[in-house]
């Protein structure tokens, strides 16, 4: 049996039926919501099967538009992921410096790019790569919408990283500083490897934004990501364009849901193996230590 929790009062048995019946009342009006939107579609023959059979019966749908824009859009995400993170662990430290001439910089250069909407950044940078670079027109709209997400992401990350380490107890830097540690070993083994762990869920929802905001330079640069590469499925093969955007929204929620599932599991695992290092000390030495050596 666990303990009753300090945090509020167990529920009598007046709250429960209370909570029972507003589930089952959430659940009725969700019910109807599905089923008036369903009847909808239906009565506007939205739900015909020839307009949702190319999903399931030809597989050119998917090797030809959903997959490889599956494809970029991944390879986007991905690129950009692995730039912000450090980028914005960097900016994260730097924020939290000593040293006015370090902390001064990158506080303006985080707020200024997190400030900035991340398809303005994509424009500049696309302008920037038209103009003042050799890069291949057919790879330049992959920079530009690398680019903006990096910055914009490097930058909500850092305070991401600046707010996990604020969050860890002033003793943990005190502690460290009494055994003699610089300031870069502090950060580095006493405060990063602590800190993660609780940054961890925005990070993730971080990554979540980066993979569905590869859509914005599909939409303004052409991009052939996901969604753009499937805009022609109802024009070559009569697939209806509500069908169409179902199936694309399913894909992000399956991608997004594996994302999230590895990431819980990473940080279970992590504290998990935190638990398991620390040092079980006996109650007997505990009692030892309590009342003094055996005379």
């Amino acid at each position: 049996m666990s303990a009753p929790s300090v945090l509020y009062d167990a529920p009598g048995p007046k709250a429960k039926a209370r909570n029972v019946g507003y589930t089952i009342a959430f659940l009725a009006v969700l019910a109807a919501v599905l089923w008036w939107v369903l009847a909808t579609m239906g009565e506007k023959g939205q739900l015909d099967w020839d307009k949702w059979s190319p999903f399931f019966t030809d597989a050119r749908v998917w090797t030809t538009f959903i997959l490889p824009g599956l494809q970029n859009t991944l390879i986007a995400a991905a690129l950009s992921i692995v730039i912000a993170l450090p980028i914005g662990a960097l900016f994260g430290i730097l924020r939290l410096s000593d040293h006015v001439f370090v902390r001064w910089p990158a506080a303006t250069i985080v707020e200024f790019f997190r400030a900035v909407p991340v398809l303005i950044l994509m424009f500049f940078a696309n302008e920037f790569y038209f103009n003042f670079t050799d890069v291949d027109s057919e790879q330049r709209p992959l920079y530009a919408v690398v680019t903006g997400l990096v910055l914009y992401n490097g930058s909500v990350l850092a305070e991401v990283v600046r707010a996990g380490i604020l969050s860890l107890p002033r003793g943990q830097t005190e502690a460290a500083q009494a055994l003699g540690l610089r300031k870069t070993q502090t950060m580095t083994n006493v405060l990063l490897p602590q800190a993660v762990t609780a940054m961890l869920p925005a990070i993730v929802s971080q990554i979540v934004v980066i993979v569905k905001d590869t859509a914005l330079g599909g939409a303004a640069l052409g991009f052939a990501e996901l969604l753009s590469r499937t805009r022609p499925i109802s024009n070559n093969y009569g697939a209806n364009t509500i069908a169409t955007l179902v199936i694309v929204a399913v894909v992000y929620i399956v991608v997004n849901f594996i994302i999230t599932s590895i990431a819980s599991w990473l940080e279970q695992w992590s504290r998990q193996r935190k638990k398991g290092a620390g040092a079980v000390v006996p109650v007997t030495a505990v009692d030892d230590q309590a009342t003094g050596p055996a005379v």
